[in-house]
């Protein structure tokens, strides 16, 4: 599959790098080329900042009602490329075909989504307690947002900005990961087609020493938000300081996914499953530390072991894959690193735990799992972001609580029991932005944020929009 020359697309139109600049996107299932990109500088950045801003200008201008047709628009488009869409997901990060609807699926609801959340968001008058004032809180849009975004699921997370952003009233710029950006180049080029209003939406990635930097760094964005890492988020959050700016941040996680001796074994081994293999691991919320009681631990682990070892490599449409490769080689040896760090400090290798023999191209790894693991090995103190699952035993209610806790991270976290009193306990004392218990569910109107190293406000929900807007103080005196 080869998807030819991508453009940017700032101001309303696709253009080369003002450089010439371009950059070959390797499938990595095969390592085979897919696409050349335009590869932007500083100078296509301050280009899209300045389109941005007159995008914004414009679109802040218009009511809710045009906005929503403008964004419902899109969408239709969205869904009449979703074939192109879909295999070009599939091919920049590898993944099974399956895997590609879930991007195509978040950025269509959020188009259709946010429009009536932003419809329900009132202005709120204040009493004046003295009766000579009338007050009232009134939202309006930020101004220009700037999201950088992640490889894992490139449309889902442009989505995840596209919609409350829109939605709001401000512009945007899209920076994709470099490692998967032919996708969201693509929705430059269905951007152009229907005409959408120059400078609104703006698509660009590049070196982020070059491109991320000359655009946190500038006085025109007003709100700054991306999912990665967060190491990265610290980075610009430090260069974002020029300024005062909004940010919003769905970082890293370092998920707990606790099974009490009373759950419900199917439902738990299920999406231990699902939830860790899924996108081969890459998935923010993965589980990444498996906490099982000792009363079952050894059933557990020997079902769960079983259902690992039926996963199936592959990737595409025709493979019939339940999982795909890692996004790049260096994932790939770090998996092999966190794999030899854990056997040196005594692990066991359950399954897996290698590159696959029958794969000779691509960044694959073996669905893994691990047992004896202890606190000080890597397993226990990252975030995996691949296909290991390393699995602990524990005795008491407040061992397993302080284990889980034991991080610098606060996303996601898994329950499994039927004690209505135990969910009641660690739902109130597990330090995540979010516990799910006996099962998993996500959708664009639930609120999905982080706490601590994981992030600062919310992705999906109306909760989303309070990030894209301001509010303000109007005071009349009667």
């Amino acid at each position: 599959m080869d998807f030819g020359y991508l453009k940017l697309y700032i101001g309303g139109q696709l253009v080369d790098a003002k450089n010439g600049g371009k950059q070959t996107i390797i499938c990595p299932a095969d390592e085979k080329q897919i696409a050349e990109v335009a590869w932007a500088d500083e100078e296509d950045a301050q280009i899209a900042l300045e389109a941005a801003q007159q995008g914004f200008n414009y679109w802040s201008s218009l009511d809710l009602e045009q906005r929503a047709l403008w964004m419902a628009k899109l969408r239709t488009a969205i869904l009449e490329k979703e074939t192109v869409l879909r295999e070009a997901i599939i091919h920049e990060m590898g993944k099974t075909y399956e895997g590609s609807f879930e991007d195509i699926e978040a950025i269509t609801n959020a188009l259709e989504f946010y429009p009536k959340a932003m419809s329900e968001i009132k202005d709120e008058p204040i009493n004046d307690l003295e009766n000579t004032h009338r007050h009232m809180m009134v939202h309006q849009a930020a101004g220009v947002a700037v999201a950088y975004l992640a490889w894992n699921f490139p449309l889902l997370n442009v989505g995840f900005k596209i919609g409350p952003a829109l939605a709001s009233g401000c512009s945007l710029i899209i920076k994709p990961s470099e490692l998967s950006p032919v996708s969201t180049y693509l929705l430059g080029t269905i951007l152009e087609d229907i005409n959408f209003p120059a400078g609104v939406i703006n698509i660009l990635t590049g070196p982020p020493e070059k491109v991320a930097a000359k655009m946190t760094k500038s006085d025109i964005p007003s709100v700054i938000t991306m999912i990665g890492s967060t190491q990265t988020g610290k980075k610009v959050i430090a260069d974002s300081s020029s300024t005062i700016k909004k940010l919003s941040m769905e970082l890293g996680g370092n998920a707990p996914f606790i099974v009490f001796d009373d759950a419900n074994m199917e439902a738990a081994l299920d999406l231990a499953v699902g939830i860790k293999f899924g996108n081969c691991g890459q998935i923010c919320v993965a589980a990444n530390r498996f906490f099982i009681h000792e009363k079952i631990y050894d059933e557990f682990l020997s079902a769960y072991i079983a259902r690992v070892n039926k996963l199936k490599l592959g990737f595409g449409k025709d493979s019939n894959g339940d999982m795909g490769p890692l996004v790049s080689r260096d994932a790939q040896l770090r998996m092999i690193k966190i794999v030899d760090d854990a056997t040196s400090k005594g692990a066991k290798i359950e399954t897996g735990g290698k590159i696959p023999e029958a794969f000779d191209k691509g960044y694959w790894f073996e669905p893994t799992v691990l047992s004896n693991v202890t606190t000080e090995m890597m397993a226990y103190q990252q975030e995996t972001f691949g296909p290991i699952a390393p699995i602990f035993k524990f005795k008491t209610e407040e061992e397993v609580l302080a284990l889980a806790n034991d991080t610098e991270y606060g996303l996601a976290s898994y329950l499994f029991t039927d004690d209505p009193e135990r969910q009641a306990r660690f739902a109130n004392a597990l330090a995540f932005g979010e516990v799910q218990i006996n099962g998993v569910k996500y959708a664009i109107y639930l609120p999905h944020g982080g706490i601590k190293n994981s992030g600062i406000g919310h992705d999906c929900s109306a909760l989303a929009l309070e990030d894209y807007l301001i509010k303000k103080r109007v005071t009349t005196t009667v």
